[in-house]
């Protein structure tokens, strides 16, 4: 029996998990210089909470949890509706929404938080009357400000991490790759068949929504087999793993099955809208790599060694063998593949610009 969490919820979890960082961490600075300010007193009780413990405590938790929320609402629904929006245009519709649902949480919490302060139910007359006064007061506008501002941090940095990918822009936080490092990786190199001719048959900006279409439609099976996406370079692929994950549950071959399964699904869609069904072929090896950051105009994170270019000329050999799927002897050995997967030997060859031989083989689904 399977236990943890999915690679696809923990990939949500980590993309949730800003919003509530950066708006419990934003409203600890504002409530610390509030406090430096005043000199831990409240000046304006007829407006403002008396900041005790358990108001402290409830309103850590409180925006903490707005926090969250906001993400989850901005992950599994509000990011996918303006998915197709420039990025001002993104920031602007969606700060307009989540301005209304500020308004809504303090309408919510700060009688809550006043009751805890008069030690009484939120619905007493004292209560709303200081709510009343609260809505009147500069108070009120410097808490819409401050949520404001969180929100737009969270925002922003979600639409970084979407276009560096999360796991990138993690690592340029955590300054993992700032020294060159050598590590063990699985690379899959994925190509579309026959696109020259599809992109002669649709015209560049036709084809272009193919190929947006095309790489949408492998994400959740990347997401779901743990590999990261290296590179789109034009209608190629390359998909990462570190050789652990990569190998684990032979993740890498059933990564390329399921890619193909849900093109497979997405067959009557592909030939409505653009009268073509997309089909590809890919090549699978492992080997070391040097993993660094580069780039003095732009930085980026970046693999170099050998494996990468066998790993390309393992691909280019698919038509000459006519088999969707390439893998080298070495990375078949590494693997523990399920009985559905079966593996048939190609023979030996060749690899351009290589003395030694490759041995290669296919990997085929059985029932």
């Amino acid at each position: 029996m399977k236990t943890g969490l999915s690679p696809k919820m923990k990939r949500n979890l980590a993309r949730v998990a800003p919003f509530g960082i950066i708006h419990m961490v934003l409203g600890l600075f504002i409530l610390f210089i509030q406090e430096a300010v005043t000199g831990n007193k409240n000046i304006n009780p007829e407006t403002s909470i008396s900041l005790t413990l358990e108001v402290f405590v409830f309103a850590i938790i409180a925006v903490g949890c707005v926090g969250l929320l906001m993400g989850c609402i901005e992950i599994f629904w509000l990011g996918k509706l303006f998915q197709n929006r420039s990025l001002a245009k993104k920031i602007v519709y969606k700060m307009g929404f989540y301005l209304l649902f500020i308004l809504a949480v303090i309408v919510l919490t700060y009688p809550l938080a006043a009751s805890i302060e008069l030690e009484v139910p939120p619905w007493d007359s004292l209560v709303l009357q200081k709510f009343m006064n609260f809505l009147l007061s500069m108070d009120f506008y410097s808490t819409l400000v401050s949520l404001v501002v969180s929100l737009f941090l969270s925002l922003f940095y979600l639409e970084i991490s979407d276009n560096l990918g999360h796991g990138v822009l993690m690592n340029f936080f955590t300054g993992k790759y700032h020294k060159p490092v050598e590590e063990k990786r699985v690379f899959l190199f994925l190509d579309m068949k026959s696109s020259t001719t599809i992109a002669e048959e649709l015209g560049h900006i036709t084809y272009f929504e193919l190929l947006k279409s095309y790489y949408s439609d492998f994400s959740d099976a990347i997401v779901a087999h743990e590999g990261e996406v290296y590179q789109y370079i034009g209608d190629e692929i390359v998909i990462s793993w570190p050789f652990e994950a990569g190998i684990k549950n032979s993740n890498c071959i059933r990564c390329f099955f399921a890619m193909k399964d849900s093109l497979d699904a997405k067959t009557e869609a592909y030939r409505t809208k653009f009268g073509v069904v997309p089909r590809f072929k890919a090549g699978l090896h492992y080997g070391k790599v040097t993993t660094g950051e580069i780039g003095a105009l732009k930085k980026e994170i970046i693999f170099t060694g050998d494996v990468l270019n066998t790993t390309a000329r393992i691909q280019g050999l698919c038509n000459s063998y006519q088999a969707d799927l390439l893998v080298s002897q070495r990375l078949i050995k590494a693997l523990r593949l399920p009985a559905y997967l079966k593996p048939r030997d190609m023979g030996n060859t060749p690899l351009r610009g290589k003395e030694e031989t490759v041995e290669l083989f296919t990997v085929e689904r059985q029932g």
